[in-house]
């Protein structure tokens, strides 16, 4: 389970590059009723996303060439620098290198094997995110990979993570913990990314609880978003669509059977 009880490795950040902030802003404020907080004049325009006054995720306007727009997971380090210099050497990159966040934390964006980005977040005043696995905040994260070995392989050397093979209707579901955490602690997994799909790159898909999916999905879809796989129900793992915003960011959401929603 994710929580705020954050242990390196596990995700403890997430924020979103976007094309059109103040769109963004629109589209998930009326989607998860979040709030934006500037994070002040010396901030270069990110700000926090807040559900009832806690920080749900990060939100900052991009250039062109930064990208198309996405939602960026971050995992925990106790060390930024070190954690970027073992990826480079699982053949990984460094995108934006380590750097101190205003006295909060220190940051770094890197690639993991396959080219999927994510970051770094060591922890100074701000541990991470105020709220998770409840309505309206990050409870999950899958990585889309095309070789789910090799990702497994990566994250473990450079995080330190986890995988064990869960039995899932059709197959098996590659799970994810910090090292040493156990099962308790799963917090994503990891899929194989089919060739025939409409996904053209690997990528990190962070997963929002919600009340009741298709309720959300149909609200998602007249605000102006995209549904990317309907409304599906997983027996013992809850009702789950994967959408994008307006701007192409990707996310999905869940209404667990834990019944968090």
């Amino acid at each position: 389970m994710l929580t705020t009880r954050f242990v390196d490795g596990a995700p403890n950040w997430i924020d979103l590059a976007t094309s059109d902030l103040d769109g963004a802003l629109s589209f998930y404020g009326a989607l998860f009723d979040w709030r934006f907080q500037s994070a002040g004049p010396d901030a270069g325009g990110y700000g926090f996303l807040q559900l009832d006054g806690r920080t749900v995720a990060g939100a900052m306007q991009s250039g062109a060439d930064q990208g198309p727009p996405a939602w960026t997971v971050y995992f925990r380090s106790e060390d930024a620098a070190a954690t970027a210099r073992t990826a480079e050497e699982a053949h990984g990159r460094v995108v934006v290198q380590p750097m101190d966040v205003m006295g909060q934390g220190h940051m770094a964006v890197l690639t993991d094997q396959a080219g999927v980005p994510f970051g770094i977040w060591q922890p100074g005043r701000t541990k991470g995110v105020d709220v998770a696995n409840e309505p309206g905040a990050l409870c999950w994260v899958e990585l889309y990979t095309p070789d789910v070995a090799a990702s497994a392989a990566f994250y473990s050397r450079t995080l330190g993570l986890e995988t064990s093979a869960v039995p899932f209707p059709g197959g098996t579901y590659t799970c994810v913990n910090p090292g040493g955490a156990g099962e308790d602690a799963m917090f994503g997994g990891m899929v194989p990314l089919a060739p025939d799909t409409s996904d053209d790159s690997p990528y990190w898909l962070p997963y929002f609880e919600v009340g009741d999916t298709d309720v959300v999905v149909a609200r998602a879809q007249e605000l102006g978003g995209t549904v990317r796989m309907p409304a599906s129900t997983v027996e013992g793992v809850g009702r789950m669509a994967r959408l994008a915003d307006p701007y192409g960011a990707r996310f999905a959401v869940i209404k667990s059977a834990s019944g968090q929603g």
